[in-house]
């Protein structure tokens, strides 16, 4: 049987979980293109594949009824809202997820941003490479007030990371019970958390708009954004405006709306862009990849042993 790799970089620098399947007698297939694949690349990769190992790229219904022969797909990370999961179930195409992996390593990078935003990392840095030694006053994470939008796994892992930091920790999620108990943090509104927060963090799952106009125009002026879940979240001609304004004091993204990025943001000096790096530390990779790899055999397997 064949298996498609789409992720870009999957088994670099460990191609452990590459070994691991050829060693079990399937073909694997990589990404040609050494990024995302368009509809209609991923149409034709997957046109006669069993498996696919996925990463971000459009899983359509349109997709996967051109891929005869596909049985399971295994998603290297956590976000599945790029498979059309409803099309998947009636084609009996088996859908999987590596979500542990991804925690700690997309946390930590969230934490560091967040530091490097509130200290002004990038503008203290670009002022000595101009030859300007100018010590600035920048606000601190000890006893700011941090609102995370969305509270699962790595919500709930940067709100542990942040704890030394003393912050008071908002939490708004509607998947949240209002009765559970959340230690060292508080259940709020979108709104309230917006209006009273220093640092908002995205962590929300889905495309859908949680950041327009209306909403950033509520945060405090010069408050700080940083978003590690999709760009589509974040009205981007609102965020803009809001940064060019001083409405927000800086952002930082490591996802965005289209990838590789080149929109008019990265024309801010107080916007910080990432190349969507945040599970790319070497224990998370390959973590995320060698469960990937476990996921597509199971499945594949499974059917096998069911026909």
């Amino acid at each position: 049987m064949k298996i498609g790799v789409s992720t870009s970089s999957f088994g670099v620098p460990d191609d452990s979980p590459i070994r691991f399947l050829r060693a079990r007698g399937f073909e694997v297939m990589l990404n040609p293109y050494g990024r995302r694949l368009t509809p209609d690349e991923a149409t034709e990769f997957t046109a006669d594949l069993d498996g696919l190992i996925a990463g971000l790229e459009v899983l359509d219904r349109t997709v996967l009824s051109s891929a005869g022969q596909l049985k399971a797909i295994a998603r290297v990370g956590i976000g599945m809202d790029n498979i059309d999961q409803a099309a998947a179930a009636d084609l009996g195409i088996k859908v999987s997820n590596t979500p542990e992996p991804p925690t700690l390593a997309v946390a930590e990078l969230t934490v560091a941003a967040m530091l490097g935003l509130v200290r002004d990392l990038e503008g203290h840095a670009r002022d000595v490479r101009q030859g300007v030694w100018r010590k600035r006053v920048t606000p601190g994470i000890h006893g700011a007030v941090v609102h995370l939008i969305g509270f699962g796994r790595i919500g709930r892992k940067v709100a542990e990371l942040l704890r030394p930091f003393c912050p008071e920790i908002l939490v708004s999620d509607p998947a949240v019970d209002p009765e559970a108990e959340l230690p060292g943090a508080r259940l709020v509104t979108l709104d309230e958390g917006l209006s009273r927060a220093d640092v908002v963090s995205l962590h929300a799952a889905g495309r859908a708009t949680v950041l327009g106009p209306r909403e950033l125009s509520l945060m405090k002026r010069g408050a700080f954004l940083l978003n590690s879940a999709r760009g589509e979240l974040v009205d981007q001609d609102a965020l803009l405006r809001a940064l060019q304004s001083g409405q927000l004091g800086g952002a930082w993204f490591d996802a965005f709306w289209e990838e590789p990025f080149k929109g008019d943001l990265l024309g801010c000096e107080n916007f910080i862009p990432t190349p969507h790096v945040a599970t790319y530390t070497a224990p998370c990779r390959s973590s995320m990849e060698m469960l990937a790899a476990e996921n597509i055999v199971r499945d594949l397997e499974l059917r096998s042993a069911s026909q």
